[in-house]
C-alpha cells in the first residue's frame, strides 16, 4: 500500500446527530498468492484482512473481507455525529502493513 487512501466526508462540521457519509478508497494490489512471477515462482499473497473506523473511542465500522475482493477496494458508510473527535480509519493486510487515515470531525 504505497499511496495514501482517498477519503471523502460529506460534512466535517455536522450539526449534532446529523448523518455523515464517509467514502474511502485504498490503493492495494490484492494479490491472491496463486499467480507466478516471470521466473515461475509464486507471488506471495497480499490481501486486505481488515478495516476499522473509529470516532474517538467509538467503533463506527469493522470490516473483515474475504479473499474475493477486487483491487483498490472502495468503502462507504454513514454515522450519526453525536460527538466531535478524530475519525480514524485503518486498513490491515496479510503482510502486517497497517495504513491509516485521520480526519477531524467538529460539531457545528
Amino acid at each position: 500500500m504505497s499511496r495514501p487512501p482517498r477519503i471523502w466526508i460529506s460534512n466535517e462540521t455536522p450539526a449534532k446527530d446529523e448523518i455523515v457519509r464517509v467514502r474511502a478508497q485504498i490503493v492495494h494490489v490484492m494479490e491472491s498468492g496463486f499467480r507466478l512471477d516471470a521466473n515461475g515462482d509464486p507471488i506471495p499473497a497480499d490481501i486486505l484482512t481488515g478495516f476499522t473506523a473509529t470516532l474517538g473511542d467509538t467503533l463506527l465500522m469493522e470490516w473483515l473481507p474475504e479473499t474475493a475482493i477486487s483491487q483498490n477496494p472502495y468503502l462507504e458508510f454513514t454515522f450519526a455525529a453525536r460527538q466531535p473527535g478524530t475519525l480514524r480509519m485503518a486498513w490491515f493486510d496479510a503482510t502486517g502493513t497497517v495504513t491509516e487515515a485521520e480526519r477531524e470531525i467538529t460539531l457545528a
